[in-house]
């Protein structure tokens, strides 16, 4: 019998660079372990995938072509497990004078919930930086 090579390479298709500079804005983490990089990083795109599937089910059930904002709202409330931490986080859905959801698009969601001192929102890492917060880094 042939041995054959089993292992195989395994390569996100997310940029590990940018998920261990994430990670990272957590001031308990000083060091990423390249195989936790690894995990969290496939664990991250496991999860989106199964989030984009089920939101363009949703969307496919109310025969639309576009998965909104509303169509993965209702995917995750769906699903117990991501809903139990997800759903906070999503913007609330806007309403008009008459009770129905406004068509409104917003560019950024207004955060709800204030921030635990000492730690920063996601969005902030991903906005461009303000002259204040590098004066107060260095």
């Amino acid at each position: 019998m042939a041995e054959e090579d089993t292992t195989s390479t395994i390569r996100p298709d997310f940029p590990t660079g940018r998920v261990k500079k994430i990670m990272k804005l957590d001031r308990d983490i000083n060091k990423v372990n390249s195989e936790a990089l690894l995990l969290v990083t496939c664990s991250t795109q496991l999860f989106l995938e199964f989030l984009a599937g089920r939101s363009a089910q949703v969307a496919a059930e109310k025969k639309r072509k576009t998965v909104k904002l509303d169509q993965m709202r209702i995917a995750i409330k769906r699903h117990r497990p991501t809903s139990d931490f997800l759903l906070d986080s999503l913007p609330a859905p806007a309403q008009s004078a008459n009770g129905e959801p406004a068509n409104k698009v917003r560019s950024r969601p207004v955060a709800e919930k204030p921030v635990p001192a000492g730690t920063r929102r996601i969005d902030d890492f991903f906005g461009k930086p303000d002259s204040m917060q590098l004066e107060a880094s260095k």
